[in-house]
């Protein structure tokens, strides 16, 4: 069996790569919570086989929206300005792993019941960043 023994140096990098990843992963924490955007009241988009179900205004107040069709059912919550999937009759449940959307153009995909929420709206465009560069 191996053991290594951690010199003084090795502990000191080691202690400075964590507050270094600590530190991003605060910035980033903070950047994901920024709740700023152009329209104050935003909407929900139900969509079933590429056709509008229903649109549903964000409230932070709690509200049901019970969807059932020949392919099963959905119960989807709307709480605190934002939509999710809570009851579900699909085997996988992969609608789950969505959580509660809050902002504009996130998406929840429930493929056996080929339905797709969209949440509308403008995001701010506060740092103007490039996502992509194709040549």
């Amino acid at each position: 069996m191996i053991v290594h023994k951690f010199k003084k140096g090795d502990i000191v990098l080691i202690a400075v790569i964590l507050l270094f990843a600590l530190i991003f992963m605060g910035i980033r924490w903070l950047q994901d919570t920024d709740q700023s955007y152009i329209n104050g009241n935003y909407s929900a988009t139900i969509k079933i086989d590429n056709e509008i179900y229903k649109t549903v205004e964000l409230t932070t107040e709690t509200q049901y929206v019970e969807i059932r069709n020949d392919r099963g059912y959905d119960i989807l919550k709307i709480r605190d300005n934002g939509i999710e999937v809570v009851e579900s009759d699909c085997p996988q449940k992969i609608c789950f792993t969505f959580g509660l959307i809050t902002k504009p153009r996130e998406t929840i995909i429930c493929i056996p019941m080929r339905m797709v929420i969209e949440i509308n709206g403008t995001p701010v465009d506060t740092d103007n960043e490039i996502d992509v560069i194709v040549q």
